[in-house]
């Protein structure tokens, strides 16, 4: 045997002596064996049971942390229950949303009848409408029936009020101030079925003196009032600031769009926020518009003669005969693609920013719209951003699908409407409440004449480039007074475009204008 051999028969000889020594011979060897393992698996189990309490208790306290301190902590985590679980949550946060509040406690008043009111247009004039029949219900003291939306007009929309707004949320956010219902008691329901009640249009752009004196005694005598018209219906100036600031909290807290419509914006806007800043295009260039308009520059001869064809099929369109090259000159058309995209040009927008299109389909398709898509690649539409699967619950719902380009508008860098209509106006009022968000305000008077001269070489691109950016300087959505025009409603601006009664001046923002700067 060699040395290591030898080594190791001594020492095995000598761990077994020392075994049977102190532990006895073999079966008791065996014996304390199998109770060392036993007892070994059972302090495993327990180290393991520790371990997961002790970890279930981390995670359960990081939890509450996060909730206390933002997205720092878990907020960026991807969720389980989102279905789109490679989406950081903190990158889905729309600033937009209204807040969640508590549920106020209920106004208690005397109940002086039921307010039913039937809204017309498209979406935003609806949305304007709502603020100011629920404003009248309050100063009435009388109860509101939830709205209900237009489904006659040109986009003959069958979409109700739950559709597009979150009812819920309508009434409890403001039960403080106005006692809300889906629909009438069922004392009354057979009553209203059967038409036993008063209707009646309201005048445009009233007071609160006019509901209290006027529209006040109708509802007491016939307990249930129908106003079938709403738009303008309430003034823009003259009204006490509480009357203002109720407007205001419905606009801007009150009505808060379906989840479904939310988190379809919340996806759209993730997707462009991943390839940067981009600019929402209210490019109000659809076939309605330039047909109720009589706008037809730019278009050939087939397409003027469907224009017209349309503007007469509709006879609730007053005017028919329209001398299109007037109406453009004095500013009442909408920007053409082409000459959208030599103001965005001019203004300096860099070429490759993204551009969100907000808007229906585009009269004349690409054709029309390459002219845009030369000078700026990167335009986009919510159908080319999204599936089919994805607009399916919304698709041949005009209503819906505009709720959608409302909420990316909110969202948006840069805002530019090629038309002052109903959603230019709300989304420019909105983008102030939210901070005075960049919301170029064009001059289509001032370009158009502009364009002109450039086209016939009266303009180097230096100078009209110079002039498009001097002109709209001070037009990029700050503080400001609105317009007051007496007697003139529809010539001052828009309350809902600039509800400066509500605003918080930041005095930082882009301009460094404060209200009392710009009178």
């Amino acid at each position: 045997m060699c040395k290591e051999e030898k080594f190791l028969y001594y020492h095995k000889k000598l761990l077994q002596e020392m075994k049977v020594k102190y532990l006895g011979d073999g079966k008791v060897v065996d014996k304390f064996n199998n109770s060392l393992v036993s007892r070994s698996r059972m302090s495993l189990w327990m180290i393991r049971a520790i371990t997961v309490l002790l970890l279930w208790s981390c995670f359960v306290h990081l939890v509450a942390v996060g909730g206390m301190w933002g997205p720092r902590l878990l907020k960026g985590w991807p969720s389980c229950f989102n279905h789109h679980d490679d989406l950081p949550m903190s990158s889905l946060k729309m600033t937009s949303l209204p807040i969640k509040i508590a549920i106020p406690p209920k106004r208690i008043y005397q109940n002086n009848g039921y307010l039913m009111v039937s809204c017309n247009g498209g979406l935003n004039q609806m949305r304007a409408a709502i603020c100011d029949m629920v404003t009248i219900a309050r100063y009435m003291n009388v109860t509101l029936i939830v709205p209900e939306l237009d489904k006659t007009s040109f986009w003959n929309d069958p979409s109700e009020f739950k559709d597009i707004f979150d009812v819920d949320h309508f009434i409890t956010s403001l039960r403080d101030e106005v006692r809300i219902l889906k629909e009438v008691p069922p004392r009354l329901k057979r009553r209203v079925e059967l038409g036993v009640y008063h209707t009646m249009p309201p005048i445009s752009w009233s007071n609160m003196s006019y509901y209290q004196d006027q529209i006040l005694p109708l509802v007491k005598k016939h307990k249930v009032l129908h106003l079938n018209k709403t738009d303008t219906r309430l003034a823009n100036n003259e009204l006490p600031v509480e009357v203002q600031k109720l407007r205001c909290r419905v606009n801007f807290n009150g009505l808060r769009f379906t989840p479904k419509i939310e988190e379809l914006g919340r996806r759209v806007v993730k997707i462009l926020r991943e390839k940067g800043p981009f600019l929402v295009l209210h490019l109000r260039y659809e076939m309605d518009m330039l047909a109720f308009s009589g706008c037809s520059h730019g278009c050939n001869r087939y397409e003027e003669e469907e224009l017209t064809r349309m503007r007469y099929a509709y006879p609730w369109w007053k005017e028919k005969v329209i001398d299109s090259e007037l109406k453009r000159k004095e500013g009442l058309c909408p920007l053409t693609p082409e000459e959208t995209a030599l103001t965005l040009s001019a203004l300096g927008i860099d070429r490759n920013v993204q551009i969100y299109i907000a808007a229906g389909e585009i009269y004349g398709g690409k054709r029309r719209l390459k002219a845009l898509t030369d000078v700026f690649p990167n335009v986009v539409r919510k159908e080319t951003l999204l599936d089919s699967s994805d607009l399916s619950f919304c698709k041949n719902h005009s209503s819906q699908m505009a709720a959608l380009d409302y909420l990316i508008s909110l969202e948006s860098d840069i805002f530019v409407p090629t038309y002052y209509g109903n959603m230019a106006k709300v989304v420019e009022g909105h983008r102030r409440f939210l901070g005075f968000k960049k919301t170029i305000e064009l001059n289509r008077k001032f370009l158009v004449n502009l364009i002109d001269e450039y086209y016939q070489g009266l303009l180097s691109w230096e100078v009209f480039s110079t002039r498009v950016k001097a002109f709209h300087a001070t037009r990029m959505g700050g503080p400001k007074r609105r317009l007051v025009i007496p007697d003139k409603p529809k010539e001052e601006d828009y309350f809902y475009a600039n509800p400066y009664e509500c605003l918080q001046l930041l005095h930082g923002n882009d301009n460094g204008n404060s209200l009392d700067e710009t009178k």
